[in-house]
């Protein structure tokens, strides 16, 4: 493995700050060294958080994003900066988990990508949000999430 993949990247080893907004966090991405090995990857994010566009008051989620490579990998220092940046930004619980979709496809170009944002109760109601780009690849171990519907969690 040559540590020359890594060259490019801008946040990863020195202090950074929060993005101020989605559209201007940096999301940076590395070679997959292992391309021609199927598998799968995955981020949980149990802390997420963003404002209601309406009242701006805040909302949580859990968010778990697997995905199996092709040619990329999302750098996790700059997902974490780019999950952050949603702090303080006003979106509605399905704008703000296929927004991250749709950059994540966009920067990586992956096999295959699923989201599922599990969003804590406003007014009483959980709301959970899913997507993925299409079938997932059969050759590639795919768990369950792990997520239960909400009961009250925590």
């Amino acid at each position: 493995m040559s540590d020359n993949i890594y060259k490019n990247l801008t946040q990863l080893g020195g202090s950074s700050t929060l993005p101020e907004s989605p559209e201007k966090a940096v999301l940076e991405r590395v070679s997959n060294p292992q391309k021609k090995t199927p598998y799968l990857v995955r981020f949980t994010a149990p802390e997420f958080t963003s404002m209601c566009p309406i009242t701006g008051a805040p909302d949580f989620a859990t968010l778990m994003i697997d995905y199996v490579p092709n040619d990329w990998l999302v750098e996790s220092k700059s997902l974490k900066l780019f999950l952050g940046s949603f702090r303080n930004h006003g979106a509605f619980h399905e704008d703000c988990t296929v927004s991250i979709a749709n950059r994540l496809v966009e920067l990586m170009n992956p096999v295959w990508l699923r989201i599922g944002g599990y969003w804590y109760p406003r007014g009483g109601i959980p709301i959970d949000v899913f997507f993925q780009t299409g079938k997932p690849p059969e050759d590639v171990w795919i768990p369950d999430q792990g997520v239960a519907s909400y009961r009250g969690r925590g």
